[in-house]
């Protein structure tokens, strides 16, 4: 075999290193590890906590046959608060730690405060519960497992003047980035719908509040029929409380975020009739849903919620992708992502050229204290 000269050495290991530097290899690495971001404390810890569960849930399946490429998963936990500022602070604590992708954030406001940092340092991020629509045009390695904003709001008006054949509604959202644009969506969409379908009033409140009396009061006066709740279970529980105690036969439409056992637990009979648009629901007789349901509830205690779900697929999303291209090049995880088709217990899962998913609805109310199908 005829020797390389010099020059021809010098090239070949200056080629060797620059690839040892874009391309890390797994071997390299003594754990591979992965960043969950979220509220873990405050009014919405329970997202977070969910987030957090779901992700290690799937880090124990996998390193239970090996992890990657022989290497464990290790699960970092980090506290957002559900506070944008708090969410960029997460951020760059994350691009220390030298993770090799993000399960979050949980609110659209903090997922795109946090974003700009993981894509303009070239790290995988995959919210779970991100709505807005300009959150995924953030860059390139940014993705959400979760329908936009306006895809779930015309399914939870579909339910409002289809299901419930209700044509005043009354509109009652947070201040918050996602209450404000959730909301200006719900309007706009009802604007386009025509037959006497009509907003006859609208009322934004601040989250975390325990008396929306004088909201309440407004939109009954207005001749409310049915109330788009534009807020999480802690907004949809009181509201509903309070709002039957004046108007027993309103009837109440939420969103995904609502589909928690805390709405049962915090709104008792008062969230009796209660509906939603979900995209998991947990009582499906899908075997491998029963399955996920049933191991879930065992080591935590309760049922999964749907944005906890999306959070168990995205981890198994970013886990197969690492595993396919056998590297932590970012750049390679992320291309591979773009690639995937995963079906997982949140339905198929195939991004589009901007990172974003298209998803089915299913039709949940709450009936004898307990989440079933909204029948026809």
């Amino acid at each position: 075999m005829k020797k390389l000269d010099k020059v021809s050495r010098l090239v070949l290991f200056g080629l060797a290193s620059l690839l040892s530097v874009q391309m890390p290899l797994i071997a390299a690495q003594e754990t591979i590890k992965i960043a969950v971001a979220g509220p873990m404390t405050g009014d919405n810890s329970e997202y977070g906590i969910g987030f957090d569960n779901a992700v290690k849930m799937m880090a124990e399946k996998w390193n239970a046959d090996g992890g990657i490429d022989g290497k464990k998963i290790d699960v970092l936990t980090y506290d957002d608060r559900n506070s944008p500022e708090e969410g960029v602070s997460v951020a760059n604590k994350i691009l220390s730690d030298n993770v090799s992708g993000v399960i979050g954030h949980f609110a659209s406001g903090v997922s795109m405060a946090a974003a700009p940092t993981y894509n303009k340092n070239k790290v995988v991020e995959i919210s779970p519960s991100a709505s807005h629509p300009d959150y995924s045009d953030i860059g390139e390695y940014i993705f959400r497992n979760n329908t936009v904003i306006e895809k779930e709001a015309r399914a939870s008006l579909d339910i409002a003047v289809n299901n419930f054949k209700k044509k005043k509604i009354g509109i009652i959202s947070i201040k918050t980035d996602w209450g404000v644009s959730t909301s200006s969506v719900v309007k706009k969409l009802v604007e386009k719908m025509g037959n006497g379908v009509e907003v006859v009033a609208h009322e934004e409140v601040i989250e975390g509040s325990d008396d929306y009396s004088p909201a309440i009061a407004n939109l009954a006066s207005a001749g409310t029929e049915v109330v788009i709740v534009v807020g999480m279970y802690n907004l949809v529980a009181p509201v509903s409380r309070q709002y039957k105690q004046i108007n027993p036969n309103v009837k109440i439409v939420g969103f995904s975020n609502a589909y928690s056992s805390q709405l049962l637990e915090l709104g008792g009979p008062a969230v009796e009739g209660v509906a939603f648009p979900v995209i998991f629901f947990a009582e499906s007789e899908d075997k491998n849903i029963k399955s996920f349901v049933e191991e879930y509830e065992e080591k935590y205690g309760s049922k999964p919620s749907a944005l906890t779900a999306q959070a168990y697929d995205s981890a198994g999303i970013l886990f197969t992708a690492i595993k396919n291209v056998g590297s932590l090049d970012s750049e390679l995880i992320k291309n591979e992502i773009y690639k995937l088709e995963y079906d997982g217990v949140a339905g198929f899962t195939k991004f589009d050229e901007k990172g974003d998913v298209e998803k089915t609805f299913t039709k949940v109310v709450v009936k004898d204290g307990a989440f079933k199908l909204l029948k026809e």
